[in-house]
C-alpha cells in the first residue's frame, strides 16, 4: 500500500466520520475532502476542482428549476386534491395513491423537493379523512425514496453511476432502465406498507391531535387569534397619518400587530401587506391582530374607528391575495435555535410576521418578540404569498409544514399547468430516445421554462440548493483520487479475491449489503462515488456485464429506508410524524431486504 493510497484512505475515514455524525454540513465535508486532496499534492488544482463542471452538476441545477416550475404552477397542489378524490376516506387507498403519485412526481425531480412538497399535502389528506397521519407520512418517504430508481435523472446517484460507466469507456443506463427496478420495489413495497408496515407505526387508525388545520381561518382558529382579529379606519387628524409603519410602534404601545392595510386608489379598494416601509393615509383601513380591549383603546387614542370584521367575499379574496399565512417547524439545526425574534429581526430578515407560535402543541401568541425559539417550534407566520413561498429557501433553518388550502385560489402560474407539461414531456422524450444528452436536454427544459415564466426569474437562484451542488461538485475528485493513486484498484481487487468464486447472483447482494451498509452512515452521493467504480472495475475484471453491478449499486444507494439520517428524506418526515429511530429501523430493514431481493433478480433476469 503507498503513501497516495494510506493518504487517500485517511481522507475517506474522515469524511465518513464526519458525514456521519452530522457535527458539519455535508457541503462543507465535501469542500474540506477537496481541500485534503488539493493540499497533499494527491490531486492537481485542475482534477480537484473538475467536478463544479461535470455535466451530473449541472442536471441537478436544472432539475431544481423543473421541481420549483411543478410548484409554481400548482400541479403538485393538484396532485393532492386528486389523491382526495380517488383515495377517499379509506387509508389503505390513501396510502397507495400516495406511495403512486409521489414515486410518479419523484422520478422526474428531486426526491427531498418531492417529500417537501408532499408532506403538507399527506397532512391535508390525513385531517380530511380523519386518519392517523403516522400510517401515512413513512410510505410517503418510502415512495420518494423509491422514486430515485424510476429513472436517470431521478436522483444523483444514479448520474454519478452512469458517469463512471461513461469514464471507462463503457455504454450507459437509459433513461428508464431503471424503471423496472423501481416499479418492481415499490409494489413490493406498497404491499409491504399494506399488509406489515403500518401497523409497525401505529395500531390507532384514528386521527391524532395535533393536526393541521386546512384553512387560514382554521389556523388562526388553532392559535385562539380569530377573535383577536380587527379592522380600524384612520379618521382626519390622527398622528398615525403620514407616519411610517416601522415607526408606529404599535406593538409597544398596544399589543397590536398590524397585517394589512385596504386603501382606495384611483377609485378602487385594494388590500395590501403592511411592510415596515409603509406610510399610512387619511381614510385607511387598518387591519390588526390583538386583544380588543386594547385595539378599542387605540381607536380612541389615535382618532381611528373600529369596523366589522365581516367583509364582502371580493374583499375576503383580496385580503387572501395580499395575505396569506403558513407553519413552519423548526429543524435541528437552525441557526433560528436559542435566539429571539428581536434578535434576528425575523420581520425584516424574512418579510414574515410571526403572530403565534406552538410549543409542544400549545399555541403561545403573547410576548413573541422575546421569546428564545427551540427545536419543535411551529410559527405562524403572515405574509404576501410571494414571501411565503420563499420562506422554502430556507430549508436548513426551517420546513413550511402548512400551506392552507386558501393558497389554490392564489396560484399564480396556474394557467401555465399545459405548457409546463409539454416541457416535461419533450424532456423525457429527448433523454428517452437519445435525440439530446441528457445535461442538454435537462438544460434546454429548464431554460424554455424561465423563458416562458413557468416560474419567477427573480426566485431561479433561490430556488437552487447550492449546498447539494457543492456537495455533488466536492466529492466527485474522490473518485478521481481513488482511481489515480490505485486506491479503486487495491479495494476492487480485495473485493474479487473474497467474492470471486461466488456466483454472480450472490456478488450482486453482497455489493447491495455493502452499499447499503456505507450508505447508513454517509450521504447515498458519496456512497455512489466510492462504490460505483469499484463496483464496475470488479465485474470487468471477473467478466460479467458491468451494467449489472452499476444498476445495483444505484439501487442500494436510495434504498436509504432503515435511519432518519440516511436521507434527507427520512430526516423531513420524522418530526411531522413523530418517529422515533426504532420506527425507520423496524420498518426499513425489511424493506431493505425486500428492496435487495428485487434488484437482483432483476439485474440476474435483464443484465445475466
Amino acid at each position: 500500500m503507498t503513501p497516495d493510497i494510506l493518504i487517500v484512505f485517511s481522507i475517506l475515514a474522515v469524511a465518513a466520520i464526519l458525514f456521519s455524525t452530522n457535527r458539519l454540513r455535508s457541503d462543507i465535508v465535501a469542500m474540506l475532502v477537496l481541500l485534503a486532496l488539493l493540499l497533499s499534492n494527491t490531486l492537481s488544482v485542475t482534477e480537484a476542482f473538475a467536478g463544479f463542471s461535470d455535466p451530473t452538476v449541472m442536471i441537478v441545477i436544472a432539475m431544481f428549476i423543473v421541481s420549483e416550475a411543478i410548484v409554481f404552477t400548482g400541479i403538485a397542489a393538484s396532485l393532492g386534491d386528486l389523491i382526495l378524490k380517488y383515495g377517499g376516506t379509506s387509508e389503505l387507498h390513501l396510502m397507495v395513491i400516495i406511495m403512486l403519485v409521489v414515486a410518479g412526481v419523484g422520478a422526474f425531480m428531486s426526491s427531498t423537493a418531492t417529500v417537501a412538497i408532499f408532506i403538507p399535502i399527506t397532512l391535508v389528506v390525513a385531517e380530511k379523512a380523519n386518519l392517523n397521519h403516522r400510517r401515512l407520512l413513512m410510505p410517503l418517504s418510502i415512495g420518494a425514496l423509491i422514486s430515485g430508481m424510476m429513472t436517470l435523472i431521478a436522483t444523483t446517484p444514479n448520474l454519478i453511476v452512469n458517469n463512471a460507466l461513461s469514464q471507462k469507456g463503457l455504454d450507459g443506463l437509459s433513461f428508464f432502465s431503471f424503471s423496472p427496478f423501481g416499479i418492481v420495489t415499490l409494489l413490493a413495497a406498497i404491499l409491504f406498507m399494506g399488509i406489515v408496515g403500518r401497523g409497525l407505526l401505529s395500531r390507532d387508525k384514528n386521527s391524532v391531535q395535533g393536526q393541521k388545520k386546512l384553512t387560514i381561518r382554521q389556523l388562526l382558529v388553532s392559535y385562539g387569534l380569530l377573535d383577536k382579529t380587527h379592522r380600524v379606519r384612520i379618521n382626519k387628524g390622527s398622528p398615525l397619518i403620514d407616519r411610517a409603519v416601522a415607526r408606529m410602534q404599535l406593538r409597544e404601545h398596544y399589543g397590536l400587530q398590524l397585517t394589512a392595510i385596504e386603501r382606495k386608489v384611483n377609485g378602487e379598494e385594494v388590500i395590501f401587506k403592511a411592510s415596515p416601509g409603509t406610510v399610512i393615509e387619511r381614510g385607511d383601513i387598518l387591519y390588526f391582530l390583538g386583544e380588543n380591549d386594547n385595539c378599542w383603546a387605540m381607536a380612541q387614542d389615535l382618532q381611528g374607528i373600529q369596523l366589522s370584521i365581516h367583509v364582502s367575499e371580493k374583499k375576503r379574496k383580496q385580503l387572501l391575495q395580499a395575505m396569506g399565512a403558513v407553519e413552519v417547524m423548526l429543524t435541528p439545526h437552525s441557526s433560528l435555535l436559542g435566539k429571539s425574534l428581536t434578535d434576528l429581526k425575523f420581520q425584516s430578515r424574512f418579510n414574515g410576521l410571526v403572530i403565534g407560535i406552538r410549543r409542544h402543541g400549545n399555541p403561545l401568541t403573547e410576548n413573541l418578540a422575546t421569546l428564545p425559539l427551540t427545536f419543535g417550534d411551529v410559527l405562524l407566520i403572515s405574509s404576501n404569498w410571494d414571501e411565503i413561498l420563499r420562506l422554502r429557501e430556507h430549508p436548513d433553518d426551517f420546513l413550511v409544514l402548512t400551506l392552507p388550502e386558501d393558497y389554490r385560489d392564489v396560484i399564480p402560474g396556474r394557467g401555465r399547468i399545459p405548457l409546463v407539461l409539454a416541457i416535461l414531456s419533450g424532456m423525457v422524450l429527448a433523454m428517452m430516445t437519445g435525440l439530446l444528452p441528457t445535461v442538454t436536454a435537462a438544460v434546454a427544459a429548464a431554460i424554455i421554462l424561465i423563458l416562458t415564466k413557468c416560474l419567477r426569474l427573480e426566485n431561479i437562484y433561490h430556488i437552487i440548493s447550492w449546498q447539494a451542488v457543492v456537495l455533488i461538485a466536492g466529492i466527485l475528485p474522490l473518485a478521481t483520487a481513488l482511481n489515480k493513486t490505485g486506491a479503486a484498484s487495491l479495494l476492487s481487487g480485495m473485493m474479487i479475491s473474497t467474492m470471486g468464486t461466488l456466483a454472480p447472483v450472490i456478488m450482486l447482494g453482497c455489493i447491495f449489503i455493502i452499499t447499503s451498509l456505507i450508505g447508513l452512515f454517509i450521504s447515498n452521493t458519496a456512497t455512489a462515488v466510492l462504490i460505483a467504480p469499484i463496483a464496475i472495475d470488479v465485474a470487468l475484471a471477473l467478466g460479467i456485464q458491468p451494467q449489472a453491478f452499476a444498476m445495483t449499486v444505484a439501487i442500494a444507494c436510495s434504498a436509504a429506508y432503515a435511519t432518519p439520517i440516511s436521507s434527507p428524506v427520512n430526516l423531513l418526515v420524522q418530526h411531522p410524524g413523530e418517529y422515533s429511530f426504532l420506527d425507520f429501523v423496524q420498518v426499513g430493514l425489511p424493506l431493505q431486504l425486500i428492496t435487495m431481493f428485487c434488484t437482483v433478480g432483476l439485474a440476474w433476469a435483464i443484465f445475466l
